[in-house]
Order: C-alpha cells, then sequence, then structure tokens
C-alpha cells in the first residue's frame, strides 16, 4: 500500500477517535464535524483504491508464455523461424516462441506438453528426453487432425545455460503436411502412371504374342489383332502426351501469362476446330450467346486447351444425339470481376459425389467407359493447372439425368467492341 493511502488510513483513525471522544463529551457541533471529516476520508480511501487498481490495469505484464530470464538464449528463440517449445522438469511449457503460438493457437503458458498433441510417439519422445537426456526425432500426425503431420526432435539443455536452471528440454516442431501431400502424390502419381501404361502394353504384347504363334496365317485373326494392337499403341501414344504437357504446364505454373486475349473469340475457334470431331461422337455442337468479347490476360495456346478438353469431354460422355453448348457465362456475384466461359451438356450427368474430384489425376467416374473412349484421366487435372497459372477458377455443376456444366473463370483485363457471332452445326 502506498504511503499516500496508509496517511488516509491514519486521519481517518484520528478523526473516528476524535468522534468518539466528542461523543462522549456531549459536544454535538464537533460530532457533525468530526462525522464530516470521516467521510471525506472514506471517500478519498475509496478514490486512492480505484486509482491504483487502474494504474496496475494498465501496466504492461511481463510475457505470459514465459518464465526465463531474459538474455542472448531466450533473445535468439524468440527470432528463430522454427517453431520452439521450452519444457521445464514437470513437463510444462515454460517458454514458446512466436512460431509456436502461429503453429499452435490453443497453446498456454503453463500447459503441459502431452495435451499439446494426441501422438504418442511425441509423448514418449519427450519423457525419454526428460528423463535420461536422449535426443529423438521422430514423425508423427495429430491426432485431431489425421491430415496434419509433423517433424519433431527434443534434445536435453546444457546445464547452466541461460535458460535457467528449471529447464529441462526443447522442441523443434516442423509442419510437414504440404511435403507430405506433394510426396504422396507423387507416388500416386507414379504408380498410376506405371497402371495405365502397364495395361496397354501387356495387351499389345501378349496379342504380338499372339500372332507370332498360332494365329501367324490366320487372315481375320490378324486383322482383329492389329486393330487392337493399334487401339492400344494410340492409348499409350495419348496418355505419353498428356504426360509431358502436364508436365511442361506444371514446370510454368508460377509464371503468369504477359499477353491478353478474347476468351469469347477463342470460344468460337474451339467449336468450329471441334465440328469434325462432333460428327465424329453424333452430337449437336452449338455456341450460345458469347456477348461482348472479354480480354483476360493468358497464353492463348492453353486456354485452346482448355476450351478443346472441355467440349471434348462433353461431347465425348453425353453420347449420340445429344447437344452440347459454348456461351458466355453472365455475371456472378461468387466470381467478381471475372469473365467466364460454360461447356455444357444435355447428357447423363455426373452424381454429386464424384465433382469434387474431377480434376484429380487418373480419377475417373466410370473406368470401363473411359477407357473404352480413350481417355487418359489426365484432362481436367491438366484444365485444373493452366487456370491455376492463370488465377483462374474451374466451376462443376451436375445433375444425374440432367446433364453437365462446366465453367471456367479468368480475371477480367478488358473489353473489345465486336462480338463473335452464333453459330450451330449438326453433327
Amino acid at each position: 500500500m502506498s504511503g499516500r493511502v496508509w496517511s488516509y488510513a491514519a486521519l481517518a483513525l484520528g478523526t473516528a477517535l476524535v468522534a468518539a471522544i466528542m461523543s462522549a463529551m456531549q459536544a454535538g457541533w464537533l460530532m457533525v464535524f468530526a462525522t464530516i471529516l470521516l467521510i471525506c476520508l472514506l471517500f478519498g480511501l475509496l478514490n486512492e483504491a480505484i486509482l491504483r487498481s487502474e494504474r496496475l490495469a494498465a501496466t504492461p505484464r511481463s510475457d505470459p508464455a514465459s518464465s526465463l530470464r531474459a538474455g542472448f538464449g531466450r533473445a535468439l528463440l524468440q527470432q528463430l523461424p522454427s517453431a520452439l517449445l521450452v519444457i521445464d522438469r514437470k513437463g510444462k511449457v515454460a517458454y514458446a516462441n512466436p512460431a509456436a503460438f502461429a503453429m499452435l493457437p490453443r497453446l498456454r503458458p503453463g500447459d503441459h506438453f502431452a495435451s499439446l498433441f494426441r501422438a504418442p510417439s511425441f509423448v514418449e519422445a519427450v519423457n525419454e528426453t526428460i528423463a535420461g537426456g536422449a535426443v529423438r526425432r521422430v514423425e508423427f500426425s495429430a491426432g485431431l487432425s489425421p491430415d496434419r503431420h509433423y517433424s519433431m526432435q527434443v534434445g536435453p539443455v546444457p546445464q547452466g545455460s541461460d535458460l535457467g536452471e528449471d529447464v529441462q528440454a526443447i522442441i523443434e516442431i516442423e509442419d510437414r503436411t504440404e511435403l507430405h501431400r506433394v510426396e504422396t502424390m507423387r507416388t500416386d502419381f507414379i504408380a498410376n502412371a506405371s497402371h495405365e501404361l502397364r495395361t496397354p502394353l501387356t495387351s499389345i504384347i501378349g496379342y504380338v504374342e499372339t500372332l507370332q504363334g498360332h494365329a501367324r496365317d490366320d487372315t481375320e485373326a490378324r486383322e482383329r489383332f492389329l486393330d487392337i494392337i493399334a487401339r492400344q499403341a494410340r492409348r499409350m501414344q495419348r496418355l505419353v502426351e498428356d504426360l509431358t504437357s502436364l508436365n511442361r504446364i506444371e514446370m510454368n505454373e508460377h509464371s503468369r501469362p504477359d499477353e491478353e486475349c478474347d476468351i469469347n473469340r477463342l470460344a468460337q475457334d474451339s467449336v468450329i476446330a471441334m465440328m469434325p470431331m462432333a460428327k465424329k461422337y453424333a452430337v449437336q455442337l452449338q455456341t450460345g450467346d458469347l456477348g461482348q468479347p472479354a480480354l483476360v490476360p493468358g497464353d492463348r495456346d492453353q486456354l485452346n486447351q482448355v476450351l478443346a478438353n472441355l467440349i471434348e469431354n462433353a461431347m465425348k460422355y453425353s453420347g449420340p444425339g445429344e447437344t452440347v453448348t459454348v456461351a458466355a457465362a453472365g455475371p456472378s456475384e461468387k466470381f467478381p470481376r471475372m469473365a467466364g466461359i460454360s461447356v455444357s451438356d444435355t447428357g447423363p450427368g455426373i452424381p454429386r459425389e464424384h465433382l469434387h474430384r474431377l480434376t484429380e489425376r487418373f480419377y475417373r467416374v466410370n473406368v470401363a467407359k473411359s477407357h473404352e473412349k480413350g481417355g487418359t484421366g489426365l484432362g481436367l487435372a491438366i484444365v485444373k493447372h493452366i487456370l491455376n497459372r492463370h488465377d483462374g477458377e474451374l466451376e462443376i455443376e451436375s445433375q444425374t439425368g440432367l446433364g453437365s456444366r462446366f465453367t471456367f473463370w479468368l480475371p477480367l483485363a478488358g473489353q473489345v467492341p465486336q462480338p463473335a457471332e452464333p453459330i450451330s452445326a449438326e453433327g
């Protein structure tokens, strides 16, 4: 308590004593004066208490995340980009640097380390270090978030360090979720690509061996087998071409296009170029309202590839007699300041549970039908990566029995005055 508060208390006590004496002597006016003075002193005491409380509330507190004394060690931990935790002898967090708080938003000073992750390997490694000073490194996934993967190294803190005598261990944690995802994708990609190549290759080898054997002089079998071999070889060729294209696109994915092109005019040109394919699939390919052509920053060749893939997929899987329409998408609140092109069909549609996986490499809704149609399972993956390079988005809408609509959106750069003319052709 401050000296001023003690002064107030002494005056209040003295005044109360005087009031008591005056009361005993029956001095009425002195009694009233002493009472008023006592009330003023009590008011002063109350005011001083309020001011002191406000001053304490306004005083900055020391870092609650640390019981470590200031020094070079703590300053170094504070600046490191890795998430670091300092653990005391009781297993509680004595210090966490800013990177640790960013990784673990719910971390609180004094938490026991075992409450940070529901991972037995993590807890076991830290306990071994605290008990015996062992250096351990483990990789684990968080119990509450199976998709989050971490790498952790824990080691003892030397005696007499700048961090303090009560410090027992220091933990470094690295979030390896993205690296794990990339590695998983790479492994899956290699496995899928190998499978896609192995299947037609096995078929080709089998038919070649048959032709070299008992079917050598069978003219009818030879023609049938050679036709199958040719189809399988073309399938392998398409797959190699798509893999090469995908690899080339990924290499340039972070390089933004610096030229401008009119996507409405590109859409019209793509429809014209694919009219022969429409006859092959016996579908009606047409353009809807392409509106006023819009300029977007874009690589013309890659955007042509997006249109070709979407239009071919629509014709291929909608079926004979159906209609495929290419049109400009209207303004969308979901995609502000962007221009869109929609490719819609009147085919069988796609079940809802498949929509979110359509852009995955080698993912197919119907594997047998895809192979029959000559699909490689990479078309929409190529579309996705091209749109990533263009800061674009792919919107997929479909309902079983009512057809599908694929719309790609690109940031709008400007407009030019000449609209594209609608065209239509019966396949």
